[in-house]
């Protein structure tokens, strides 16, 4: 092959990439919008209906269960494309049903010792045997985890999409009404629908993987095998957790120093800002084959283009969305009750959260491939920062006389920082190893964020109503349209072709 036709190849691979990236960035905007339109619903009902006594409760014994969930997946969700881009098995679907096999051993078994020492769920001593059969999701969450990673291995982000955006979320809306009207099932309800939908969501990922690869042809296990299998995945799984941790340790914390009313306020203040998440941890399975591609060829700079490039899109989004439904923080948090609106300070500072992590996921995104050992010590710092400012600042605040709402801030507060200090120590990371700088910052961000803070602030002297149905899509509009004008180039409005 000649010097001009192999530079051809190189930029038409290029370009297959970035339209690939831009499929899953579409779906996953979608995705965004679907979940924000099931999520609300559930926010509502457990608000309105259970209160936040009863989802402070449910989300400290969430903690545990998703944890477990995460360990038990063995980090298959970002490690999987390398495996599968490697070919280490003829067959594929034996590489994915041999990580299947294990993690749901894995899980199983964690499933039964909290069952039988629930205690970490239920710290204050309270739960029925309904409120256990929570621990039932473990295997449900690490096998869906696994089996949407090897669909995004092959492009396949609609699964996810399907599965996470609509399936779940729905299922835990409509599953919590039904159940809160069955006296039988009332206090345990948050946590019976959340099983309900975990499930829900395993059988619409089950459905299109075994169209795609199939069942397992000669599979062989062996003890050794899988343990190369846990010997290769536990720095992954650890970095996995540890990085899924920071997302939970807050709201852990929050609960050895605060009543489980302002714990339930902070976890609905958490779930708003993580709708905004979900953009860029969707990216990561569409990105890892993109990735490893890459690195096998070693294009060093297709990576560090790539990883710019999705960097932006993420961030561009996420500081939008924060300004829509940070600025009015009280009214969105005023839909799930009035004793919920405290919470807006935490729902602001969790929101920038968001936007100051993006760049640290999609650095990270690499790193698990290239300084996998490195990435998981930055990782361990990060969440010992945020421990470490978490517990100081509820104790300033408690000890300057806040009320709790002020101590939760704190905790987000506390978030923010730490997320912050990954994103610039793993981006420089990041850039060493590859010998290119990564840009996921641009001016035109600001821009777009000045017109759009003050059309926010006019909006909030308008009734609730109005601020939310008139606000909310003003201070997005202004700000996507600064964007078109002042930030996107060629390559980053190819998010938003409709072909491909």
């Amino acid at each position: 092959m000649t010097h001009a036709a192999a530079a051809g190849a190189a930029a038409s691979a290029a370009d297959q990439d970035t339209a690939a990236l831009a499929k899953g960035g579409r779906q996953n905007f979608a995705g965004f919008l679907l979940r924000l339109a099931a999520r609300i619903p559930f926010l509502f009902i457990a608000g309105r209906l259970y209160g936040a006594e009863s989802l402070g409760r449910f989300a400290s014994a969430l903690v545990v269960v998703e944890l477990a969930a995460q360990l038990a997946s063995l980090g298959e969700k970002r490690g999987l494309a390398q495996r599968l881009s490697e070919g280490e098995d003829a067959h594929p679907a034996n590489l994915v049903w041999e990580v299947m096999l294990l993690a749901l051993a894995l899980s199983a078994a964690a499933a039964a010792l909290l069952w039988f020492f629930p205690y970490p769920l239920f710290p204050s001593g309270e739960f029925s045997t309904l409120d256990k059969l929570i621990v039932l999701a473990i295997p449900g969450f690490a096998l869906t985890e696994i089996l949407l990673a090897a669909q995004a291995y092959r492009f396949d982000v609609a699964t996810t999409v399907r599965a996470r955006a609509i399936v779940e979320p729905w299922t835990i809306s409509l599953m919590a009404g039904a159940f809160y009207w069955l006296p039988q099932t009332r206090d345990a309800g948050l946590g019976l629908a959340y099983l309900a939908s975990i499930y829900a969501g395993l059988l619409a990922a089950l459905i299109p993987f075994l169209r795609a690869y199939g069942l397992p042809s000669g599979l062989a296990l062996s003890p050794a095998a899988l343990t190369r299998t846990l010997r290769r995945a536990a720095p992954l799984a650890a970095a996995d957790a540890i990085e899924w941790g920071t997302r939970r340790l807050d709201i852990f914390l929050l609960g050895l120093f605060a009543s489980p009313g302002v714990v339930g306020i902070y976890y609905v203040a958490q779930q708003v800002a993580s709708l905004p998440q979900k953009l860029k941890t969707s990216f990561e399975p569409i990105l890892g084959p993109v990735i490893t591609r890459n690195l096998k060829a070693g294009d060093m700079t297709a990576i560090a283009r790539h990883v710019g490039q999705v960097g932006f899109w993420i961030i561009a989004a996420q500081a939008g969305i924060a300004l829509a439904l940070g600025i009015p923080g009280e009214a969105v948090m005023g839909l799930m009750g009035p004793g919920f609106v405290g919470g807006n300070g935490a729902l602001a500072f969790l929101l920038l959260a968001e936007v100051a992590a993006a760049t640290a996921v999609v650095s990270e995104a690499v790193l698990i491939y290239v300084a996998r050992v490195r990435n998981l010590a930055v990782s361990l710092a990060t969440i010992a920062l945020q421990a470490a400012l978490t517990v100081g600042l509820i104790l300033a605040f408690r000890h300057t006389g806040y009320p709790e709402t002020t101590q939760a801030a704190g905790a987000a507060m506390a978030l923010m920082i730490a997320l912050g200090f990954a994103s610039l120590v793993k981006s420089r990371m990041l850039s060493r190893r590859l010998g290119r700088r990564i840009s996921a910052l641009r001016w035109s961000l600001f821009w777009a964020a000045g017109p759009a803070v003050l059309v926010g602030i006019a909006t909030t002297a308008l009734p609730e109503w109005l601020e939310l149905s008139l606000g909310v899509p003003a201070i997005l509009g202004i700000y996507g349209w600064v964007i078109w004008k002042r930030g996107f180039g060629p390559e980053d409005r190819a998010l938003f072709r409709l072909k491909g």
